[in-house]
């Protein structure tokens, strides 16, 4: 029998045992397995460049597979996706053991591999030390009564020492492409920090929240509740051990305390908070008046005091005494100094749910831990207790200077509310003048110019005061020109940017760029620094192709800080800003707009998302690709929708910035 006849009915004999099986019959060969062969892979690391890849199959007793070198049948054969992009190859595989004989079909010798687990080890050497995963393509004959032509695709992750295998070539392909795979252009190294980048943002959150509670601590509620609870705690404890313990546990039940309330809040909006509340208009909306509220109830007009009863009860269990009742008398001066505690912890906690994640948390232990140092700190060294100033007057002026900040914090809220609908009720220029008003009325309230309700008269201001006073000052003339366009970079993020605006480029200021000309694109915009922005990805893919440049994929929001300091603080630098006028298309697609689609637009995505506005079409749209809800979040594409290195989210250094840009933006042109 000639070798193109076997071949010929060897097909014929699979196609008949798949019709008859499907059928439920059996003519004697209804047993033939369809996939007789089960594949696995690993990875060994010589040295950065060299690796060995393990290909491991486990047969079906009675089946065998040609090996690489066999003369007759399929031979085992290798074809690796980058064969010419940064991986280099040995022609032939080190292999397990293999037999040679005759094969009565074929009418010559075959070499088979021996038993049912044959391994071959692929040695690989990068010439793209950027590459972390090789895929390959494997062709060839498994056979019993039959002989089964087949294929399987197998990717190795050289940073794992894993591999993974595919049935589905589609899937196979696309492995890789996502933002967790590494793609063309750059190495994992160059951004390795990102997890210490958000450790550092949780330090940031727990010092701020820290200093929040220092805050808290000189209040009128707190304050001389230190000297009176650790006098009871050395006074009713029966040794100096015995009191420093009691105060320790007293100040470890604050903070579990607070961070219980941390917990709770994480709990009701948990991780995905800062994509669901801030950007909503009614979260900002309402936040803004509750900062209001406790502004004015720290400039003395009300108290804003939790239930009476609620307190009398707590008391009433701190009487029993023990560890439980050291518990309820620190729950009790949680209570009882809300009406101070309160406004502070209500602005920790609404700035760290639109953090997301577990930043409530953070925030209020490092809320807690500093009002509960100083109880414990002052129980083992109570000689301290006679440098503590004396409550007065001054209680209540760290109460009014805490109401001026929050009335400065809630125009952030009302004016994210505005830029989410894009109404244009509160410009940089308006924002900025209210901010600078209420910075004046700090200032003359510091200088003894303005004097509240619960004010004590005083003959001359502190020198604390003072100095308080001239900080305000300076900060009042540093925003004066951010009226007229000045960037305040120390403030970036904070005011709206600098485009929504009533004046875009300043006072005088011109833009090359015009809407209205006529050779302006369409769904496109003029962003930040003038730049040209599209709003639509496919107007802006049609364009980049047009102009023959890659695309900087920007997910960003209306509402979003971290948004705002990329554009003020690291796209504002020449070297980054020259990339992105001449060497890009900058697509910016916003999370948050509130653009209602039109009907035919709207719907439910595959994922069950609802969509009808804009910012659902395209959070949905990043979800889906890139797998991530972030903002910002930037992608860099090519004219096939490839990424050209690994997609970053917020980077505060320009120069590592400029660096990511460059790297992409040369791979694309070596294409």
């Amino acid at each position: 029998m000639t070798r193109k006849a076997f071949i010929i009915l060897s097909s014929l004999i699979v196609l008949m045992a798949t019709a008859v099986s499907a059928q439920d019959f059996s003519f004697g060969i209804s047993e033939v397995t369809v996939d007789p062969v089960q594949w696995a892979g690993s990875v060994e690391k010589k040295s950065d460049t060299e690796y060995i890849l393990n290909y491991e199959a486990t047969i079906e007793e009675g089946w065998y597979i040609y090996a690489q070198k066999s003369p007759a049948g399929i031979p085992f054969n290798f074809e690796f996706l980058q064969k010419d992009a940064g991986v280099s190859r040995e022609k032939f595989a080190q292999e397990s053991e293999t037999k040679t004989a005759f094969d009565e079909i074929f009418e010559e010798d075959v070499i088979k591999y021996v038993g049912q687990n044959p391994v071959l080890s692929m040695p690989i050497t990068l010439t793209d030390k950027s590459i972390t995963i090789v895929k390959s393509v494997i062709n060839y004959q498994v056979c019993k009564e039959v002989c089964i032509p087949q294929d399987f695709y197998i990717a190795h992750n050289l940073k794992t020492g894993k591999a993974k295998v595919f049935t589905d070539y589609n899937e196979f392909e696309k492995y890789g492409a996502s933002p967790a795979q590494k793609d063309k252009g750059d190495s994992d190294d160059d951004y390795e920090e990102d997890e210490s980048t958000s450790n550092k943002g949780l330090w940031t959150v727990f010092f701020l929240s820290f200093l929040g509670g220092l805050a808290a601590l000189f209040t009128p509620c707190v304050f001389p509740m230190i000297p009176m609870t650790v006098s009871y705690f050395t006074k009713q404890s029966k040794s100096r051990a015995a009191g420093i313990r009691n105060a320790i546990i007293y100040g470890i039940s604050i903070i579990i305390i607070y961070v219980v309330i941390g917990l709770t809040v994480t709990a009701i909006f948990g991780a995905t908070a800062i994509v669901e509340v801030s950007t909503s208009v009614t979260f900002n909306l309402v936040f803004f008046v509750l900062l209001v509220v406790f502004a004015i109830s720290f400039f003395g007009a009300f108290e804003i005091m939790l239930p009476q009863k609620w307190a009398n009860k707590i008391d009433r269990k701190a009487d029993r005494g023990g560890y439980l009742g050291i518990f309820f008398m620190a729950l009790a001066l949680a209570i009882v100094s809300f009406s101070c505690t309160g406004p502070i912890v209500g602005v920790a906690l609404v700035q760290s749910i639109t953090e997301g994640g577990i930043t409530p948390i953070i925030s209020m232990l490092g809320f807690s831990s500093a009002i509960a140092l100083p109880f414990a700190l002052f129980a083992m060294f109570p000689g301290w207790l006679n440098s503590l100033p004396k409550s007065g007057g001054w209680l209540n002026t760290v109460k009014v200077v805490l109401g001026f900040l929050e009335l400065g914090l809630a125009l952030k809220f009302l004016s994210n509310a505005d830029l989410v609908v894009d109404g244009n009720y509160l410009p940089r220029e308006v924002f900025l003048v209210l901010l600078i008003a209420i910075m004046i009325g700090l200032a003359l309230y510091l200088f003894g110019k303005i004097k509240l309700a619960h004010d004590t008269e005083v003959k001359h201001i502190s020198v604390g005061r003072l100095l308080l006073g001239i900080l305000t000052t300076a900060f009042i003339l540093y925003l004066i020109p951010g009226v007229w366009g000045a960037p305040l970079k120390l403030i970036s993020g904070f005011p709206p940017p600098m485009n929504y605006s009533e004046s875009p480029y300043g006072i005088g200021g011109q833009n090359t760029l015009s809407e209205s000309s006529e050779e302006f694109p369409d769904n496109a915009e003029i962003g930040p620094h003038g730049l040209l922005s599209f709003v639509d990805y496919e107007a802006g893919m049609a364009y980049a192709r047009q102009e023959n440049k890659p695309v900087l994929l920007d997910f960003t929001g209306k509402a979003c800080v971290n948004c705002r300091r990329m554009e003020e603080l690291v796209w504002s630098k020449p070297e980054v800003l020259n990339l992105l006028k001449n060497d890009v298309v900058l697509i910016s697609l916003y999370g948050d707009s509130q653009e209602e689609l039109p009907k035919e637009e709207q719907g439910v995505s595959a994922s069950g998302r609802r969509i009808k506005t804009v910012g659902n079409k395209w959070s949905n749209f990043q979800i889906e690709r890139y797998n991530i809800v972030a903002a910002p979040y930037y992608v860099m594409l090519d004219h096939d929708e490839t990424l050209l290195n690994k997609p970053v989210g917020y980077t505060p250094n320009a120069k590592k910035y400029e660096k990511w840009l460059e790297k992409a933006i040369i791979t694309f042109n070596n294409q």
